[in-house]
């Protein structure tokens, strides 16, 4: 479910803005580091600390988008992949800068700590939530972007951006706005990491190669492809870390190979 988080952010900014963002991991980083800071550090409420990062990060994606991106829509891809290739180094540099490098280890809220019984065995009850989370978002995102004047504009304008316009759409700001709500679903994959993973600069440069990987073996602009293709990495990573430990790092490769080879485009390339 974070995989499908951070994933759904990286399709819907290539989707409807075009843009291959491969710094939207360090947005997923500064997520946890801003979550941290709200949580940990100034003792906030732990659903408190969750939106304020988010709408932290929320604003560095309208500033990467209005005096960045918004610029290089004209130009080739690769201009869009140097450009994210800097902002991965400047985000990992100035996360270096305000939090420095030392492993930073929130604590789980209190009423996360205990665990339930499911087929037998103890499951913590955070594992849970996030499950459930992550199955809300998909619902909600579905919900934003299928039933709401804002969503059909959104779609409206990455399925035809010159006749959306034409229909007096405003496409600036529906780019602006997809892609700060790109931003702030990385960050509140991010945020949900706290309490059980380490804050560490340059995590997001990890999460963005399998968030890659997950979006391809969905199909590029698909959400339900990326939902559908983070469900079957995590699965299958989590089997092989179980029973043939070496093979792990390996599987999601090899699961974009067999999917690759069978459909070029992914399982639902070219789907909504």
């Amino acid at each position: 479910m974070f995989l499908w988080l951070i994933a759904a952010g990286l399709t819907l900014a290539f989707g409807v803005c075009g843009v291959l963002n491969v710094a939207h991991g360090s947005l997923y980083m500064l997520g946890a580091y801003f979550c941290f800071t709200f949580y940990e550090s100034l003792g906030m409420n732990f659903w408190l600390g969750i939106v304020l990062a988010i709408l932290c990060v929320g604003g560095v994606g309208f500033i990467m988008e209005r005096f960045f991106f918004r610029r290089l829509y004209p130009e080739p891809l690769e201009f869009q992949l140097i450009l994210t290739f800097a902002f991965i180094y400047i985000l990992n540099n100035a996360v270096t800068l305000g939090w420095g490098t030392m492993l930073l280890v929130p604590r789980m809220p209190s009423y996360f700590m205990s665990t339930v019984a499911v087929l037998g065995r103890p499951f913590p009850i955070y594992n849970l939530f996030i499950i459930g989370i992550g199955f809300a978002v998909a619902v909600v995102v579905w919900f934003v972007l299928s039933r709401t004047w804002w969503g059909r504009q959104v779609t409206a304008s990455a399925s035809d951006r010159e006749m959306a316009s034409a229909l007096g759409i405003n496409i600036p700001t529906i780019f602006t706005t997809a892609f700060i709500f790109a931003a702030a679903l990385a960050a509140f994959g991010g945020a949900l990491t706290t309490p059980v993973r380490v804050c560490l600069p340059g995590t997001g440069e990890g999460i963005i190669v399998q968030a890659f990987v997950v979006t391809v073996i969905g199909g590029l602009g698909s959400l339900k492809g990326a939902l559908i293709g983070a469900i079957i990495v995590g699965v299958i990573s989590s089997l092989c870390t179980l029973i043939v430990p070496f093979f792990e790092l390996f599987s999601m490769y090899a699961i974009m190979a067999i999917v690759l080879l069978i459909r070029p485009q992914g399982i639902f390339g070219g789907a909504a």
